[in-house]
């Protein structure tokens, strides 16, 4: 072993060497050498001599060869004269930026901020790679308005302080409120701060603040996109773009801005409509589409611009949302009874109406609530008072055409159109409901019952019409019947006129009753569609007739008859004498009277008066006993003997 070390001494003593060259080197000639991935920070332990050995009361940076920390930094290479004894070199990596990130600096050294400010104004220092420039420049310790973007950097960090931070994003459709935290004070009737151009969006923030930006609330906003935005200088929000629905306009209500000349003129007493940019209520709306819109510096009140409806009932509400308050009208009427009225409003705001509706009430739901409410409940309620629930029903159409016309006058006063008031579904109280119910069933029956009478008059008048034409066969018969007997009657009557005037009457009469008859019967046919009672009047009258005509024949017959026989029996007594005469017609009419003048048995007797009458009676009562049913007569010969003359 100890002949091995002896053969290759020469390689240890070269190691030694390679392992404290750094060290002689360093010693001998000051030697420095800064690899190509770090930096050198230079601290110097003394000064020798000189006015400037000593930094100045709250610096802890030297610039101008004090001892102390070296603002001067030492980059990647080989230096000579930096003595171990005096300086004190240490190695540094490089300040990395990573990719979507900044780096932000604050000044561990520098002038004072003034007073009101809390960041550092901007020094053109090779983004603070050169620290000596930056204090030389003015450069104010604290946080720095300016930062370091992605990449790597040789910063001092004896002097500065980086720290990394996200860049910002904004999504789409999204929109950046800015709050800065630096800058003049907001001017003292305002709520944010002027608007200022030329700082590239807030990224260069020592330019807002050199142009005057004032802290607090901005007026502009930022878009969608990726921002270099210092947090110490700038806080940002992200909101919803303000999005303006088809069929409705955007009011702007500007907060900020100086006060504008009312455009309106002196008629709108209800609030100041200003141009656009100035504060108030802009007179131009924003038609349908998205905006980048400060919700704290300005308010878009969305107004419907197609026709709107409006429900006053409680189980119905359109999307909208504006009726969501609104419930069924219940009104009293007249005779004191309550019910309950669904009424639908149709309204319409025009574009141009839009911005004096709202500097009028400040939004929609105050003029549903404040107008419109009020207007059409109280008019159906007073409307109800002037009549009872059914007179109310009936009137429908008329109420609501008033209602239609009295809503119309109002809200033109508001600059709001009414298209249509409609009533909806009015409920009454159930017993009244029942009552109109049972009329209108009423109604209708009484409808079915004239529609079925109607019927029944056509069907009368269709059986009418068929009897009639039925009925013209007979009728025809009837009249050729007629015809017949009048040429029968006028036949007859020539026969017969040489006939005696009773048989020329009687024959007369019997044809005219014919033809009465003919007639009365022809009427009779006719008359029966229209009433049989006139049918029976002129059968009357004809058989009237007919049978005066037929006695004053039958009168003249006897006369004539009379007369005849009187004669006769005026020849029978001159021829007969009075008396045989008188005694032949006793005969005559007896005979015709079948009445026996002489007995069929005769009882008689000889003896006394008194034996004689009692034979007589025996002889009676015999005859009754053999002729119960006295087909015979019996007289006592004492009584035939009486008769005799």
């Amino acid at each position: 072993m100890e002949a091995l070390i002896l053969n290759y001494w020469w390689v240890v003593v070269a190691l030694m060497c390679a392992i404290l060259n750094k060290y002689i080197l360093r010693f001998f000639f000051g030697m420095v050498v800064v690899p190509e991935d770090r930096l050198g920070l230079v601290t110097k332990k003394f000064v020798l001599y000189g006015p400037g050995k000593e930094l100045p009361d709250g610096r802890i940076i030297a610039i101008k060869g004090e001892a102390g920390f070296q603002g001067k930094t030492l980059a990647p290479g080989l230096y000579f004269g930096m003595w171990f004894w005096q300086y004190a070199v240490t190695m540094e990596e490089f300040t990395v930026i990573p990719e979507g990130m900044i780096g932000l600096i604050m000044a561990k050294d520098g002038a004072e901020i003034p007073t009101g400010n809390i960041l550092g104004h901007k020094v053109e220092c090779d983004n603070f790679q050169d620290a000596v420039t930056f204090l030389q420049s003015g450069g104010q310790r604290g946080r720095q308005t300016s930062y370091i973007t992605s990449g790597s950097y040789r910063i001092n960090t004896l002097l500065f302080q980086v720290s990394v931070t996200d860049m910002v994003r904004i999504q789409e459709s999204m929109v950046g409120i800015v709050t800065a935290l630096d800058g003049l004070p907001i001017d003292r009737d305002q709520i944010a701060g002027k608007l200022i151009e030329g700082h590239n969006n807030f990224q260069d923030f020592d330019e807002f603040i050199k142009k005057g930006g004032n802290r607090g609330l901005q007026p502009q906003v930022v878009l969608a996109g990726s921002y270099n935005l210092n947090p110490w200088a700038i806080q940002l929000e992200q909101i919803p773009m303000t999005e303006i629905a088809i069929g409705y306009v955007g009011v702007v209500i500007s907060y900020i801005g100086n006060d504008g000349n009312d455009l309106t003129g002196a008629d709108f007493k209800h609030g100041n409509i200003v141009a656009k940019g100035s504060k108030g209520v802009w007179v131009e709306p924003l038609g349908p589409g998205k905006y980048p819109i400060n919700k704290y510096v300005m308010k878009v009140e969305p107004v419907p611009t197609t026709n709107l409806v409006l429900n006053w009932a409680a189980a119905r509400s359109e999307a909208h949302n504006l009726d969501k308050n609104l419930s069924t009208i219940t009104v009293r009427s007249k005779d004191g009874f309550p019910f309950n009225l669904d009424v639908a409003q149709i309204i319409h705001v025009p574009t141009t109406e839009a911005p004096k509706v709202i500097a009028r009430f400040g939004n929609m739901v105050n003029l549903v609530s404040q107008v419109l409410e009020p207007t059409i409940g109280n008019y159906f309620r007073n409307s109800a008072q002037d009549s009872d629930v059914i007179a109310f029903l009936s009137t429908r159409k008329e109420r609501q055409e008033s209602a239609k016309e009295h809503i119309r006058k109002v809200l033109d006063e508001y600059n709001v159109n009414a298209v249509d008031t409609l009533i909806g579904d009015i409920v009454p109280p159930e017993s009244l409901m029942k009552t109109l119910t049972d009329r209108k069933i009423a109604e209708e029956q009484k409808v079915t019952y004239n529609t079925q009478k109607q019927a029944q008059e056509t069907r009368q008048g269709m059986e009418k019409e068929t009897a009639i034409a039925d009925m013209q066969k007979d009728m025809v018969k009837a009249q050729q019947s007629v015809e017949i007997a009048e040429r029968t009657a006028s036949a007859t009557v020539k026969k017969s006129e040489g006939d005696a005037a009773g048989v020329k009457l009687a024959v007369g009469a019997e044809a005219e009753a014919t033809k009465m008859r003919a007639h009365a019967e022809a009427e009779a046919t006719k008359a029966r569609a229209h009433a049989d009672s006139e049918a029976i009047k002129l059968r009357a009258s004809a058989e009237a007739e007919m049978i005066s005509l037929t006695g004053s024949a039958e009168a003249g017959k006897i006369l004539a008859v009379g007369k005849s026989t009187a004669e006769a029996y005026e020849l029978a007594v001159k021829a007969l004498g009075g008396e045989n005469f008188t005694r032949y017609k006793i005969t005559e009419e007896l005979s015709k009277g079948r009445v026996k003048l002489i007995p069929d048995v005769l009882i008689g007797s000889s003896g006394p008066n008194g034996a004689s009458a009692m034979d007589g009676l025996l002889g009676i009562k015999l005859m009754e006993l053999m002729d119960p049913d006295g087909r015979r007569d019996v007289l006592p010969v004492a009584d035939l003997a009486e008769a005799k003359p």
